[in-house]
């Protein structure tokens, strides 16, 4: 009877690891966000952990990071930072990015639609982020305006390449 119980005891403890085990692997997708537009553009999307306040202090929300490739032409890989304030810069901004709170360094970024929208094209970008557990884009809105500065935590983000890469029918960069 003794014996009955120590493997039911057992047979109990490896279904509460397995079951443990696959509701972390399906968690590092849940905060990932997939679309396939009509027009091939395939995105993975992520919110940052932080806030931005907007508004004059009222409102305050996420940036979004988006890793996105199109599948309708030759691969082209792309990554960007929707906001809900604009920049007041025109054509390029600098963008400091820290990797995994170390990695430090300055790329430029285009300036989207109404500077709501900061943009790196190239798969460099993307591949840059694959080891990487934490990004935290800071940039300045404007010369007198101040710096914004969005934190992400990027579980799942090899996962969220891959599978934007077979969408796209395309190598992982």
């Amino acid at each position: 009877m003794r014996l009955f119980v120590e493997v039911g005891h057992a047979a109990a403890m490896a279904l509460v690891l397995v079951s443990v085990c696959g509701i972390a692997r399906a968690d590092t997708l849940d905060n990932w966000r997939f679309e396939t537009a009509e027009d091939g553009l395939v995105t993975a999307s992520l919110y940052a952990t932080n806030k931005l306040i907007t508004g004059g202090g009222a409102l305050s929300y996420s940036p979004v990071l988006t890793i996105a490739c199109r599948a309708n032409s030759e691969p082209h890989w792309t990554e960007w930072l929707q906001l809900n304030d604009a920049v007041s810069a025109s054509r390029k901004i600098t963008m400091s990015v820290t990797l995994d709170q170390g990695n430090k360094f300055d790329e430029s970024w285009s300036v989207g639609t109404r500077g709501r929208m900061l943009v790196r094209d190239g798969a460099d970008g993307i591949k840059r982020l694959v080891a990487a557990n934490r990004l935290r884009l800071s940039w300045r809105f404007g010369l007198l305006s101040g710096r914004g500065e969005a934190d992400f935590n990027l579980a799942g983000f090899g996962e969220a390449v891959n599978q934007v890469a077979g969408s796209c029918n395309t190598d992982v960069p």
